[in-house]
């Protein structure tokens, strides 16, 4: 049997070394069909964003960057008087949903979005970019859903548009939990 074992192993290294086939190699095969995709479109560049600023409701803040938490939940801001920007998303201006953070308060007072469920359809927010440049959006509608039906399909769904969505905690505070039953989720489209 280490006889037989032996033999193949010396004609698999044999084969393996022998003279290279006529022509180049085929290309590798994608492992998914949609890896070879490509699109004739070409997107322009959108510099990060920098500042929130909704004149209606008073806001005009600095804009950090989130990612997620080891649960997979995007981050908060560690601080309530700053939005933050999800960065694994659109930045606001390029197509699809940017989503932007902010806390409605803490104990120690108000928070960037505490406002938020007052916004009003039609209300503008302007997103300020690294650039200098500013992309505007007008609230199309405002919502309130408790946290256990958060509608990701809704929030992070594709757009072939510029969208965003502002996201802060309402309803009623749980003081068992800490934390909002709620989330206010206003929706904006491209100015």
């Amino acid at each position: 049997m280490r006889r037989f074992a032996a033999t193949v192993a010396v004609l698999a290294l044999l084969t393996a070394c022998g003279p290279e086939r006529a022509g180049p190699a085929p290309p590798p095969a994608p492992a998914n069909p949609a890896d070879s995709f490509e699109s004739s479109t070409t997107y322009e560049s959108v510099a990060r964003p920098t500042r929130i600023r909704i004149p209606a409701l008073r806001v005009d803040s600095q804009i950090i960057d989130l990612g997620l938490q080891p649960d997979g939940a995007v981050e908060v801001p560690a601080s309530v008087s700053v939005a933050g920007w999800y960065d694994g998303g659109p930045r606001p201006g390029q197509d699809g949903p940017a989503v932007i953070l902010g806390h409605v308060d803490s104990a120690d007072g108000p928070g960037v979005f505490v406002d938020l469920h007052k916004v009003k359809p039609g209300t503008l927010v302007e997103v300020g970019r690294a650039d200098g440049s500013t992309a505007t959006f007008k609230v199309s509608k405002v919502s309130r859903v408790a946290k256990t039906l958060f509608p990701t399909d809704l929030v992070y769904a594709p757009s072939l548009d510029p969208t965003l969505r502002l996201v802060t905690c309402g309803g009623t505070f749980d003081r068992a939990r800490g934390s909002y039953r709620d989330n206010v989720i206003a929706y904006a489209d491209a100015a």
